[in-house]
Order: structure tokens, then C-alpha cells, then sequence
């Protein structure tokens, strides 16, 4: 039996990275004088990976890591004005609409009947708190839970703090580097629920095949698992 679900936030409960995707377009054109769209967005993304240890995730640290490349790729020749605008671009992020998954809100209805539901995410914390109580779902929550990292060692605590084994422990996201990985290796079930876009840092080079691994097509099919049946 499972006593316990979690759900990742971002991309899992509500579309997150399609911003991130627009926005690293408009980057790019704003800073076009200083290379092609394919440099420039690598440059960020190389940037953004090299300060996760010092920033952390989210759209703040992701913005700081905007302001970075930027000095970077212009030899800190930038005008004040561009960065303007790339300051403009992390604030426009951060009031962006929460709207929830398709069929998201169906399934924390059903679930929250009989099941205790917390939602376990990284990022910001101001500013996932900011989406949870925007998104309209936070009253089906009984914790959101905020990580610097998901890894193994952070999911063992969440748990143990519960005090439930990891059998009857069930993480739901869309990634299967922070959602999946670490909850299998603890002994726990995972559900994989697809989103359309993908941040490049959380997909893993092979794929993985476990008896506790679910891969579903949509949220809905959550209902469907054997233990909710």
C-alpha cells in the first residue's frame, strides 16, 4: 500500500520550462551583436550548470546566471541598457500565469481523498511557494517541501521524517534524473509523467528499466496503478 505521494512541481503539476524556452530566445536576440542564437544559449547553459553549486535553481539564480553570460560573451563591454533588459526578462518570468497540467487537478482530487499528498520540488523557495498558492492546488497539499537537491539522502529524510518505509512511498515528476532515480534507489515507486519540454541538465544518457518504474502518457493515467485500484 502507499502511504505517502509526492509531486514534483514544476512540469509535473504546472508548465514551467516552456518560460524558460521563450525566454533564452529573447535572450539570444538581445544579445545577437555578441554571437549566433546556438553560442549564445550555450554559453548561458554553461554558466547556469557551473553556478547550480553557488546559486542553486530557479528563476533568480537562472536570471544572475543571464547577467553572467552576458558579461562573458560582450568581454564586460555590455551597455547597461541590455543588461536592463535582461533583468526585464527574469521579472517577466516570475510573474508568468500558473496554470496546472492537464488533468492534474482530477487526480489530486481523487487522490487527496484517501492518500496524504506533499509536493516535493527545487527552485526558489519564495517563488514556489509564489506558484503552489497561484496555481489554485495548494489546499490538496498537506507540506511543499523545497530542496536545494533532490538526491537520494534528501528523499531518505523526507520519508524517515514520516516515518514510513520506502515501499509504501510514490513520487510522481517528469524528470528522470530528480524524480525517479533517487526515489528508486531508496527502495520506493516512481511515476514518470512526460512534459513536452525538458530542461537539457535533467534527462540521463540511457534509460531506465525497473519493476517500480511506471511510465505513464498523462497525468490521468496515475489512476490507473495497481495501488489505486
Amino acid at each position: 500500500m502507499i502511504d505517502l505521494i509526492a509531486f514534483d512541481a514544476d512540469d509535473t503539476l504546472w508548465g514551467n520550462e516552456n518560460y524558460f524556452y521563450q525566454t533564452q530566445n529573447e535572450y539570444a536576440q538581445i544579445l545577437s551583436e555578441y554571437g549566433c542564437k546556438e553560442a549564445v544559449l550555450e554559453r548561458l547553459y554553461s554558466t547556469q550548470i557551473k553556478n547550480l553549486k553557488l546559486y542553486g535553481y530557479g528563476i533568480k539564480a537562472y536570471t544572475l546566471s543571464m547577467i553572467e553570460a552576458a558579461l562573458s560573451l560582450s568581454f564586460r563591454e555590455i551597455p547597461g541598457e541590455l543588461i536592463a533588459k535582461i533583468l526585464a526578462l527574469g521579472a517577466k518570468m516570475l510573474t508568468e500565469p500558473v496554470q496546472p497540467m492537464n488533468h492534474v487537478q482530477h487526480v489530486l482530487e481523487n487522490l487527496s481523498k484517501n492518500h496524504d499528498l506533499i509536493s516535493i520540488t527545487k527552485g526558489d523557495l519564495l517563488d514556489q511557494n509564489r506558484k503552489m498558492k497561484k496555481s489554485g492546488l495548494s489546499k490538496y497539499f498537506s507540506d511543499v517541501i523545497v530542496l536545494s537537491e533532490k538526491d537520494d539522502q534528501a528523499y531518505q529524510q523526507i520519508i524517515e521524517g514520516r516515518s514510513i518505509k520506502a515501499e509504501n512511498f510514490l513520487m510522481v515528476g517528469n524528470s528522470m534524473k530528480s524524480d525517479m532515480l533517487p526515489v528508486l534507489n531508496i527502495g520506493g515507486y516512481a511515476a514518470y509523467v512526460p512534459c513536452k519540454y525538458t530542461w537539457e541538465y535533467e534527462k540521463l544518457a540511457e534509460s531506465i528499466q525497473h519493476e517500480k518504474l511506471f511510465e505513464l502518457n498523462n497525468m490521468k493515467e496515475i489512476l490507473d496503478l495497481k495501488f489505486f485500484n
